[in-house]
């Protein structure tokens, strides 16, 4: 049995490896080579988390970006003294850890799920808790954390519709992601309803509520939004957010429609490697633009018609300066990008109809007619012109937004308290969380 245990983990790896040299050249055409080049030895485990942490630190692991600051809305609320180290698996993500976790905690990359990666990962690091932001279930470390006796919880858990249909279908192999975890922080009730669906003991599932919540709005950056400011040349600004292929063409489409000189366009590509090809693209369609990367390359009184946001870390602060918010991944079919950020300043937001990451938040969103979200792609220019011909609606749409951030935060609180017990298991009582 143990020979067939083991035949089994092999017949993964080789499955996994297999998976992965498929997928490597559409991943290398569509990201580009740099991309995933500027992960791999972090992905072999060659090059550990930095700075090395404390001894026994508690792992959370977040993904990408969103899961990042999940994971620092939870940091805050935990002891001072508690070592920490976070991994991710994008390089936006670990930029973004680096960027919130500064001083507070050792980051690094999330190792490839293979033994010898997995293993050498725990052995330098040693945690004594792993904690997945919102999930990302990888097999073997998952038995790797219970082999050495560490326990394993999920905080703003969520099960999307594909992810569900999708699990459904695997059946008893959907035990090789749940079983080893310890307990379930969900951020809504249907989420806890399809995990005890597909087999998880309800013991161990709760309902923490939506840690994006109760996250902080960005520090100002002076500098830079009174330099945009001055771009702007007294127009309205719509800063375009997470942008992806599909969604820059549209939004010139309707800058072009409504007027070239009827809004200053701020526009944040989602991925850096489709930085230059965006500015190809305004410059081909004939629009004037400025990268931020090259703002002190700008004229005195230059007033471009679209400010390429070629930078990490800039976007959530800048949204304060929008006369309206339009939210990527939602014009095209990849479920949107987070709408909180400029909820936080009150600014009248826009989306397109795929929502689908975000269906708890969407769902709040609508129901308290919090947003502007269009049924189809061709109505975007007449969205855009009825908030920006409106400021006094467009403000009340956007006052409604911050109302609903307001009254949704605590999940941080409850989350804490659900999972306090396993950290004083682990770590002792120490100081209080925060």
């Amino acid at each position: 049995m143990g020979r067939l245990h083991q035949a089994g983990w092999l017949l993964y790896q080789g499955a996994y490896a297999a998976m992965l040299l498929l997928a490597a050249p559409t991943l290398a055409a569509k990201r580009g080579l740099s991309h995933y080049l500027a992960t791999l030895r972090g992905r072999l485990a060659r090059a550990l988390p930095e700075p090395p942490p404390a001894p026994g630190p508690l792992w959370i692991h977040a993904v990408s970006v969103g899961e990042a600051g999940v994971a620092a809305t939870l940091a805050r609320r935990l002891p001072a003294s508690l070592p920490l180290c976070v991994t991710t698996i994008t390089p936006t993500g670990q930029a973004q850890a680096r960027r919130l976790f500064a001083g507070r905690a050792s980051v690094g990359y999330l190792p490839f799920d293979f033994a010898f990666s997995v293993g050498r990962f725990f052995a330098a690091i040693s945690p004594r808790l792993l904690v997945l932001c919102e999930g990302d279930y990888w097999p073997l470390a998952l038995r790797e954390a219970r082999r050495r006796g560490v326990p394993i919880l999920v905080v703003n858990g969520r099960m999307s519709d594909r992810a569900f249909g999708n699990q459904r279908r695997l059946g008893r192999v959907n035990r090789l992601f749940y079983d080893p975890v310890d307990f379930f922080a969900m951020q809504t009730e249907e989420d806890r309803e399809r995990l005890v669906s597909l087999g998880v003991d309800p013991a161990k599932v709760a309902v923490g509520g939506n840690l994006k919540f109760d996250s902080l709005p960005p520090a100002p950056k002076p500098e830079l939004e009174a330099t945009v400011a001055a771009l702007a040349a007294g127009r309205p600004i719509l800063v375009a957010g997470s942008t992806l292929e599909g969604e820059e063409e549209a939004l010139l489409a309707a800058l072009d429609e409504l007027g070239r000189d009827r809004f200053l366009l701020v526009l944040a590509p989602r991925h850096p490697e489709r930085w230059d090809a965006v500015e190809k693209l305004i410059r081909g369609r004939g629009f004037t633009c400025l990268r931020r990367s090259r703002l002190t390359e700008a004229e005195a009184g230059a007033a471009p018609e679209v400010l390429l946001l070629d930078s990490l870390g800039e976007l959530a602060a800048l949204y304060r300066l929008g006369a309206v918010a339009f939210v990527g991944g939602t014009l095209v079919p990849k479920g949107g990008h987070n709408p909180l950020e400029p909820a936080h300043f009150g600014v009248p937001i826009l989306v397109g109809p795929s929502m689908f990451n975000f269906r708890e938040i969407a769902e709040r969103f609508t129901k308290a007619d919090a947003w502007k979200q269009l049924e189809k792609r061709g109505q975007l220019p007449a969205a855009l012109r009825s908030l920006l011909d409106d400021p006094s609606a467009a403000a009340a749409l956007g006052a409604r937004a911050r109302a609903l951030l307001e009254a949704n935060r605590g999940a941080a609180a409850r989350t804490l308290a659900l999972i306090e017990p396993y950290i004083e298991r682990v770590f002792g009582k120490g100081e209080p969380a925060r």
